[in-house]
């Protein structure tokens, strides 16, 4: 006998809380297998959140199978390959029409609300939009955390037809598919980790115009991704990480070069290019390698106050070694994620040994793993099965991530582009988060002789940069003061986000880590005591419990259900029905539709 579940993808992961039960008896699984067909057939095929639902169902089915196939009748059988059948379809059902006039677009404030959850726009999204919208080619210049993805994904549901959005890692890809799901919006990636009959499945879908949005990266728009858009109607095309295409810039991709021809191949669509870190000079690269016209610019601000920012000098006047230090910043946040980086390969993996002694769950990543090791620490650190990734620069653009608590700099990077782009990886949810930074000339020193070799026009001006990002922090002035200056900004002193502002010393207040002696396991520092988890504080731990099991279900990432800021938004309202659940920011309709039952079951019992 076939196997029934053939190409039903997933094996291995747990099963949605809707389709648990035991598996032990022929009743039990035909009863299980009704179910899963139940309720395929009173969906809608071109759900998202459905057909991964029933994928998962079925995986756990075909597990049991494998191991059991006695269990199995043929009524049984007979329905699990319709499923299958089913789930091997394009979702192609649901056609994606564009506007045939203004008159016909849906309102972007509305499809920020009703889609995303959010009743306003943060600064710069509505004028990005706005100039998308009226076919404007345009260039977005604005911090990690302000929300670039929303400047073309709102367009992407307004404009109709097909929006392409050229991305550089394939798990950035991933996170921001993931995303798009659970907020119902139609997207897929192309790119060259898909099997070649779901690739041709996803090519097809698009051509009947299944897809709202299709992520690529600039290689493979060369190659053949290129040719699976020819004949979509593509309504803008979107560039993120845009600085990439700028030898100028702090991480120059020369792949990205390959951008230059998008416009003469897809005629006159807009482009819209995104950047977190450009200075003046790399946009007005941009802007000529992308052949754009007349491009409508826009520079966000460069200061987020939930970042609060601290740098130390190494050396005895540090009065502790560096590694120590991280530790004591990393186990004082405990259950928190964070990201610390290293410039060498070898002190990422030290370090990270380091940490798990003390109990922190920790992993290194570099870019001298195999692919299979480093996809493995991403999907950890994703899914929060890992608190901290300890890491150089090969990590983290790839990562969507909103509850990123805190990042650490164990060495200095080496431009300040470099350093803002790494720390905006924190507090992406808006909540406060800290940044933490160590610095010396040893790592200046280090940074110049990577770029040994060189071409001597780019290693003077990787040497400018890192002498640049030392002065910086030598400086007795505000630190987002000063960053935003370096970007072309103007701002007052932040007054509360920084060491320089503040006076405080954070390491000092924070705990020391008992020495280790030889030949003996290390033992979790002695944090200072707590007092007792008071109501909030243990509904939000319940709420983050009830997010990573619902996660875990269907495999997606903790914070793609609801962010951080958004759980803590439910502890303070304490919402009891379903319009005061969807009142609170970052609820849509589709999670509420899809998450909030559970959701709301907690919070009335609080």
């Amino acid at each position: 006998m076939s196997d029934p579940l053939e190409q039903a993808p997933l094996p291995g992961f747990a099963a949605d809380p809707a389709f648990a039960g035991p598996l032990d008896t022929p009743a039990e699984v035909a009863r299980a297998a009704a179910r899963i067909e139940a309720t395929w057939r009173a969906g809608d095929a071109g759900d998202t959140g459905l057909r991964r639902r029933c994928e998962v169902a079925l995986a756990r089915l075909r597990a049991v199978w494998r191991e059991r196939p006695a269990l199995f009748d043929e009524a049984t059988v007979a329905a699990l390959r319709r499923i299958a059948a089913g789930l091997r379809k394009p979702a192609a059902i649901r056609r994606v029409p564009r506007a045939a006039s203004d008159a016909d677009r849906p309102d972007p404030a509305g499809v920020l609300r009703e889609v995303f959850g959010w009743d306003a726009f943060r600064p710069g999204q509505r004028e990005i939009v706005d100039a998308v919208l009226a076919g404007r080619d345009c260039i977005g210049v604005m911090p990690t955390g302000a929300g670039k993805s929303i400047t073309y994904q709102i367009p992407a549901r307004v404009l109709g037809g097909v929006t392409l959005v050229v991305s550089p890692l394939i798990a950035l890809m991933k996170d921001q598919v993931d995303a798009l799901d659970a907020v119902g919006m139609r997207a897929t990636f192309l790119n060259s980790s898909l099997e070649p009959a779901e690739r041709r499945a996803r090519v097809e879908a698009l051509r009947a115009g299944a897809y709202e949005l299709v992520y690529a990266a600039p290689e493979g728009l060369e190659a053949s991704v290129g040719g699976a858009l020819e004949g979509v109607a593509l309504a803008l095309i979107a560039v993120d990480e845009a600085h990439c295409i700028s030898q100028w810039g702090h991480d120059f991709r020369p792949a990205y070069r390959n951008l230059a021809g998008l416009k003469d191949r897809f005629g006159s669509v807009p482009v819209l290019a995104l950047t977190a870190t450009a200075t003046p000079a790399v946009t007005r690269d941009i802007a000529a390698q992308l052949a754009m016209a007349d491009p409508v610019q826009f520079r966000g601000s460069f200061f987020r106050a939930n970042l609060h920012v601290h740098a130390y000098l190494k050396g005895p006047g540090l009065g502790v070694g560096v590694r120590d230090a991280v530790v004591r910043l990393v186990r004082a946040r405990e259950g928190q994620s964070g990201i610390v980086y290293c410039v060498s390969r070898r002190g990422t993996e030290s370090l990270a040994e380091a940490l798990r002694a003390h109990g922190v769950r920790a992993l290194a990543y570099h870019a001298g793993l195999e692919p299979a090791e480093r996809e493995r620490v991403q999907d950890a650190f994703r899914h929060d099965d890992v608190e901290v990734v300890v890491a150089t620069v090969a990590f983290g653009m790839g990562i969507d991530k909103s509850n990123v608590r805190f990042v650490v700099h164990r060495d200095m990077p080496g431009s300040l582009e470099g350093w803002y782009q790494e720390i905006g990886r924190a507090g992406r949810d808006g909540v406060a988060s800290d940044c933490v930074l160590f610095y010396s000339w040893a790592d200046v020193i280090a940074h110049e002789r990577f770029h040994d070799g060189a071409e001597p026009e780019i290693a003077e001006l990787r040497r400018r940069q890192v002498r640049q990002t030392f002065r910086f922090f030598e400086q007795a002035s505000c630190r987002h003061r000063g960053i935003a200056a370096h970007f072309g900004e103007r701002i007052d002193p932040c007054g509360t986000s920084c060491d320089v502002c503040l006076g405080g010393d954070l390491l000092a207040a924070t705990p020391r880590v008992p020495p280790r002696r030889r030949g003996t396991a290390a033992a979790p520092p002695r944090l200072q005591p707590r007092e007792p988890a008071g109501g909030e504080e243990a509904l939000f731990r319940e709420l983050r419990a009830l997010r990573k099991r619902l996660a875990d279900a269907e495999r997606i990432p903790a914070y793609l259900v609801f962010s951080d800021a958004t759980l803590l938004a439910m502890v303070e309202r304490r919402p009891r029905d379903e319009e005061a659940l969807l009142a609170l920011p970052g609820v849509g309709a589709k999670k509420l539709a899809r998450w909030g039952d559970a959701f709301l079951e907690v919070l009335r019992d609080a």
